[in-house]
């Protein structure tokens, strides 16, 4: 994922009004991402719990998801449905977001099971090791896992425009 800043961030969101973009935390380190080993742009936001943002970057430009999660959920270990990743301990969460236009006015949302911390990339590429976890599968590929978020990511975008 190339570099974004601030103002290409909070254009990007397709599921939130522009106040509201306009109003979210940012990640204070956008300077310092590994941009390189990112398929997407993820972070939650420590000052409202249960908040969390996906940016993805597309062929047009990019595409922002604001998320929900409940905090303080089910603390057995679960995979994430992007990275193929297990975590225990509540490691991962079911992400929500409000769908795009009118469908998401009306109140529907669509969901996935995620990293807690949105680090799929990180994860994927052996990068970051889950705290007490572990990938389901330690001998997948690198390049196929990056491939296989890519998949999810794109479909999740695909389900929250739906």
């Amino acid at each position: 994922m190339e570099p974004v800043t601030e103002r290409e961030i909070r254009a990007s969101f397709i599921n939130c009004s522009k106040g509201d973009a306009k109003r979210l935390t940012l990640p204070p380190d956008l300077e310092t991402r590994p941009w390189d080993d990112l398929d997407f742009l993820g972070w939650t936001d420590p000052g409202l719990p249960g908040r969390g943002y996906l940016v993805l970057p597309e062929a047009d430009g990019l595409a922002g998801i604001a998320l929900r999660y409940e905090t303080g959920g089910p603390r057995r270990s679960q995979m994430c449905t992007v990275c193929s990743t297990t975590h225990d301990n509540g490691g991962v969460v079911l992400m929500t977001a409000r769908k795009a236009g009118e469908s998401g006015r009306r109140g529907n949302s669509t969901g996935t099971y995620m990293c807690g911390d949105l680090c799929c990339s990180l994860y994927a590429r052996r990068l970051m090791t889950p705290a007490l976890g572990r990938a389901y599968r330690d001998d997948y590929d690198p390049a196929d896992r990056i491939h296989q978020i890519r998949q999810n990511v794109t479909a999740f975008l695909g389900r929250v425009r739906a």
